[in-house]
């Protein structure tokens, strides 16, 4: 069962002014949502956090929820590596 991918308007822009990485970041989603928990992907769960998780690709961090009851992979935050957890 595959979940569902849900972005926010930030991510969007994100997405949208770095064009060059839109298709990477759209690739990995789309496994994450194949099986958001197992994949080959650089994924991390976030300390404190539940079902919360971070996915890195070269200089770029995105931030992600799972959300189980609607079967939901919602990515709501993308920056560089060391701007994206303000």
């Amino acid at each position: 069962m595959s979940y569902q991918i849900k972005i926010s308007k930030e991510f969007d822009k994100f997405l949208e002014r770095h064009r060059d990485l839109a298709p990477k970041v759209v690739r990995s989603f789309r496994i994450i949502a194949q099986n958001p928990r197992q994949n080959a992907l650089d994924i991390a769960k976030l300390k404190g956090e539940e079902n919360k998780y971070r996915l890195r690709l070269g200089k770029y961090c995105f931030l992600y929820e799972i959300i189980e009851e609607q079967i939901l992979v919602y990515a709501y935050k993308a920056n560089s590596r060391g701007d994206v957890y303000k």
